[in-house]
């Protein structure tokens, strides 16, 4: 009986894994820490990735102060890759979340926070069920000031005792963003009863707001 959850999160990851699209992701090649006021207002962004965007897009979006989360891929050498490249772990790309939110409201150290309490940041390349150079955790910073944030924060949980492997989470600048397919922006909102958003999304969602009750929305 145990086992059946994992089982249903390993056939839904490969039914995702090799989904078929044409639609080329669309590239958003920013690098300042404010995005276009006339798409979001004056927000700042944060870059990151750990594993599966639908979880990730999904934890995000539920914290004040955050306006919106796109999914999409960075960190690869292939311009304007689909889901199905990046899937075949040939572009170097992983699947990452654009987060766009008001300083005012929350601060990207609890960004960090909670991006490093949502996961299992030992584990590499992959989170969870999902393996793959596709699938690694990424901090990618804009600025000095987040780079920082990131390294300070990574080193202290990594001498906290808190975990008995060493700290996998990558820290590298962004270059280009590029933004996902329809499709799969607010997939686990749109699909609460796809089989691997019931069997590894929402329960990873569940987690983190058990941990952040006071951010939540």
């Amino acid at each position: 009986m145990h086992k059946l959850p994992i089982f249903i999160a390993v056939i839904a990851l490969f039914v995702a894994c090799t989904s078929k699209t044409n639609t080329a992701a669309q590239p958003m090649t920013e690098t300042h820490a404010t995005t276009d006021s006339t798409v979001y207002g004056t927000l700042d962004t944060a870059t990151f990735a750990s594993g599966c965007f639908w979880c990730v897009e999904a934890i995000f979006e539920s914290l004040k102060g955050v306006k919106e989360a796109e999914s999409g891929y960075s960190g690869g050498r292939t311009q304007n890759p689909t889901y199905e490249q990046v899937c075949s772990h040939t572009t170097g790309h992983t699947e990452t979340v654009q987060v766009y939110y008001d300083p005012k409201i929350i601060s990207y150290q609890t960004l960090l926070e909670v991006y490093f309490a949502s996961m299992d940041p030992t584990q590499v390349e992959g989170q969870g069920p999902d393996h793959g150079d596709s699938y690694r955790s990424v901090i990618f910073y804009r600025t000095a000031q987040e780079q920082q944030q990131a390294e300070a924060y990574k080193k202290q949980l990594g001498e906290s005792g808190k975990y008995n492997k060493p700290i996998a989470v990558i820290i590298e600048p962004l270059k280009v963003f590029y933004i996902a397919e329809d499709y799969h922006q607010n997939f686990e909102r749109n699909h609460p009863e796809q089989p691997y958003v019931r069997a590894v999304s929402i329960p990873r969602l569940k987690k983190m707001q058990a941990q952040f009750p006071a951010l939540l929305k």
